[in-house]
């Protein structure tokens, strides 16, 4: 089989797309449940420490829906409206929807046509890596940063927050990673431009949030932003931060003023920057030099 994939690269690229359409599925669950499993953990740990108090209980939330053992495994999923659980003929990717219509099988309520999407498009972003990097011990490592990327960024939309139990790990997976780094390979990166890349990302966030604190009095970002870059810079090393910080500014200071100017959006209602600096990660792991080697060429 490792013959057939290095010989045939569609073979792998066709493989590696439909094996990543099942794990689009699992990150469907992770980005709706790892957020009321902090939740529930948060509430748990203040009833702790402060206690059970007299007064008017707080509004209910999805966590306090939630059956007593939740996790990622368990429970099944199931229909929010109707509760029919969801079987395994019934959750094949991208097919059920279609061939159910994007409605449940018992109570006919719509189904949300993001499960899909974000199934496809990890499959297609896996696709992408795939191709690019070829059958190589690197697609591996390049793959679990594009999932987690792409679960991050869909938190950050729906909670604007980035847990640390996705971005922590994925700093230390990076900097793990590039124990691997060749001499004559661009990636993994060495371990010096890894470390040196976590630590450099980690800080500069978190001196603009300072300095934008100390002039305006507010907070710009939070503190998930900065450990993301980290992990990025833990990846991809220290030379492919600047490009990951202007691509993810850039970006992010053009959709902010487009939801502005189109949609109406209220200029004090924060908006999460952890999805444009996923993007940028993304796109600086797989063109990073060639656009950096292309910006440095203009200049001469």
């Amino acid at each position: 089989m490792i013959e057939l994939f290095a010989s045939s690269p569609p073979l792998f690229i066709g493989t590696i797309f439909v094996f990543s359409l099942l794990i689009g599925s699992f990150l469907n669950v992770v980005i709706h449940r790892l957020p009321i499993m902090m939740e529930r953990e948060w509430k748990a740990q203040a009833i702790e420490i402060l206690g059970t108090t007299p007064g008017t209980p707080p509004a209910a939330s999805a966590a306090d829906s939630a059956p007593g053992r939740y996790n990622l495994m368990v429970p099944r999923s199931a229909c929010p409206h109707c509760g029919a659980e969801i079987t395994a003929i019934q959750n094949i990717p991208v097919i059920s929807y279609l061939v159910l219509r994007g409605r449940c099988r018992g109570c006919s309520a719509p189904i949300s046509a993001r499960y899909p999407v974000i199934e496809l498009s990890t499959a297609v972003l896996s696709a992408v890596v795939a191709w690019r990097f070829g059958f190589t011990v690197f697609t591996a490592g390049a793959l679990v940063l594009t999932w987690m990327l792409v679960a991050m960024t869909c938190i950050d939309i729906d909670h604007q927050v980035l847990p640390d139990s996705l971005t922590i790990p994925l700093m230390w997976l990076g900097l793990l990673f590039s124990l691997t780094a060749h001499p004559d390979a661009v990636l993994p990166v060495s371990t010096d431009s890894s470390v040196i890349g976590a630590a450099a990302g980690y800080l500069s966030l978190w001196l603009v949030y300072q300095l934008f604190k100390l002039v305006t009095g507010k907070e710009g970002m939070g503190f998930g932003d900065f450990k993301l870059l980290a992990a990025l810079g833990a990846w991809l090393g220290w030379k492919m931060l600047p490009l990951v910080i202007l691509l993810s500014a850039v970006t992010g200071a053009v959709v902010g003023i487009l939801m502005i100017v189109l949609r109406g959006r209220d200029r004090q209602i924060p908006i999460p920057f952890g999805p444009y600096l996923a993007a940028a990660g993304w796109i600086a792991l797989m063109w990073g030099p060639q656009l950096v080697d292309a910006y440095l060429s203009r200049l001469h």
